[in-house]
Order: C-alpha cells, then structure tokens, then sequence
C-alpha cells in the first residue's frame, strides 16, 4: 500500500479559522487520531501514510498535526513522556538573525514561524543548542500573530514568539541533541509527506471540477500532474521502508523533500492553468489551497537544498 488512500478525505467545512483548526485538533487528540507510529519502531510508512492523509484534508490542519506528532516523537526519543492532552509544537526557525536563548534556565528572545501560536499549550523551542519544552500559558511568553501577513497558511495561526525570561520546564537532550538525533532527519520527510498530501488536495479539486467537461489540453496537464504525484508516492514509500535501517538516512530524505517540492511546484504552476480564472477566483477552498501549498513547500530551501543534495550524491560517487 502506498501512502495516499484512494478515496480522498472530507476536507474541513468553510469558513476555516484558526478556531475551527483548533477545535479539530482537539477533537483528533482526544480520539487518539494524533497518536502516530514513533519513528525508529518499523512503521514509518504507516506514521507518513496518516501525514500525508491529514495534508490532503486540509494543509494548515497537516502542519499542526505534524508539529504535535514530531514533538511528542522528539520527546520519546529523548525518554520523556509529553503531557496528555496537551498539544505541542516545536518551533525551531532562527530567521534573518532571530533566535532565543537559555540562561540559568530561563528563555529569552524571538522566534518567528512558530505555527499554531495561540492554539497550543506547550512548545518544544531550539535555545541556541539546547531544545526546551515550554508551558506557553507562562508569564512572559508574548504571540503576535499579526506578523504573520501571507494569506496561504493564514489558518495555521503563524506569528511571533517573544519570551521574556520564561522558565522552562525541562531540558529536552543535551546540547546540540535535537539536529544530532536520528529522528531529525525522519523527521524532514515526515514533512515532505504532508506536502504530497497538499499537493494531492489541490488535484482532488481540479479532478471535481472536470467531472462534466474537459478538453485534451486539460487532460494532458491532469496527467502530468497524477504521474507527478504517483511518482513522489512511490519513492516515499520505498523509503519509509529502507530509511529507518540506513546507517546515514540523509541522501534518502533530502531526495524525497526534493522530489515531492518538485511535484508540488508542478501542481501550483498547472492546476489554476487547467482549471482557468474561475475557480481560482469563485471557489475560495480551491484558491486558499493553491496558496497554502505554494506557502509551506517552502519549508524546502530550493536551490540550496539542491546544492546540498547534489553534493551528497557526487560523495556518493552514484546517481
């Protein structure tokens, strides 16, 4: 079995608000439909399978999902249980200079792209080289969601994290554990598997609205498009096979993260050209999951991540 079902899922009613995600969330906690496969246990297909599954529902429902799944995956890797019923995030980005810091156990600064702002109860945050888990109902953590301006993956409630001087509720690993670990780089894939599931979204819809009417040109693009997709699901599920026994799983992951980026720079760029203006412009699902997809695949660091990934194989010596 490969990793996208064969029927699509029910995607989330409309108007979707970051409340409505949240209320979803909590719903999927407490059914136990976020209690995902660990890495390293044989399942990691099965683990990308419900991934994939959550993205094509609905993107910025998949991202949070994700983050609660891989931060109690990096609380089990480091032998800690997470809080039940809590939901969890990890926020990790140190960009443009941002970052926070640990003293005395004691975080401080700023960390952007943290998703799922108002909605979770506790973070996993990268402090330098130390990752903390935080109980962001603490005095001193600050949210500004407003710093978050782009309308794809408006509902994935993104902003800013200030903390000032919050204390941490544990040390999760040592220093310099959390980017060490072998769970890291499942991890990368683990994402790229939401990102098939968007991408497989956006082609559901461009499927319903060709039920009635399709010429050739239109077609050929939605064959492309289904060889696209088919392809990057096979290579991840291949890889959910061999990736946990790799001595060094980092060629295996950068390859499947690029693939899928490639897949899903395909379906933003031909899907609105299959369909026209008028979906995009009269189907609002349609148009928020163009640029939701468009938004998070850039997660992927294009041709940096390229370079890495070409420099990986030329040490390999093999294509």
């Amino acid at each position: 079995m490969t990793l996208l079902e064969d029927a699509p899922p029910k995607p989330l009613p409309l108007p979707r608000t970051p409340e409505t995600l949240g209320g979803e969330l909590r719903r999927m906690l407490a059914s136990g439909t976020l209690d995902l496969p660990l890495p390293g246990g044989g399942e990691l297909r099965r683990r990308w399978s419900a991934l994939a599954g959550f993205g094509r529902r609905d993107l910025a429902l998949g991202r949070l999902a994700e983050g609660h799944a891989d931060a109690t995956a990096i609380l089990a890797e480091a032998g800690l249980a997470a809080e039940p019923q809590a939901l969890y995030g990890v926020w990790a980005s140190k960009s443009s200079g941002t970052g926070s810091s640990l003293h005395n156990g004691r975080l401080s600064g700023t960390t952007r792209f943290c998703s799922g702002l108002t909605l979770l109860d506790r973070a996993l945050v990268v402090a330098g080289d130390q990752l903390v888990e935080v109980d962001l109902t603490a005095r001193g953590v600050q949210r500004h969601p407003d710093a978050w301006q782009s309308v794809g993956m408006d509902a994935s409630d993104s902003g800013d994290a200030v903390f000032d001087d919050v204390p941490v509720l544990r040390e999760v690993g040592p220093p310099g554990w959390y980017v060490a670990r072998r769970g890291f780089v499942r991890g990368g894939a683990g994402v790229a598997a939401v990102w098939l599931g968007g991408a497989a979204g956006v082609v559901d819809s461009v499927c319903e609205s060709l039920r009635t009417k399709a010429d050739e040109h239109q077609l050929a693009h939605l064959g492309a498009l289904h060889a696209a997709l088919r392809g990057s699901e096979e290579l991840l599920t291949a890889t959910a096979g061999t990736i946990e026994r790799a001595a060094d799983p980092g060629l295996e992951n950068d390859t499947c993260r690029a693939s899928v980026e490639r897949t899903a720079r395909d379906v933003v760029d031909l899907a609105p050209r299959i369909t026209g203006p008028g979906l995009l412009c009269r189907d609002r699902r349609f148009a928020q999951q163009v640029a939701d997809l468009q938004v998070f695949i850039r997660q992927h660091h294009g041709e940096r991540d390229l370079a890495a990934l070409g420099r990986a194989v030329l040490a390999e010596g093999r294509a």
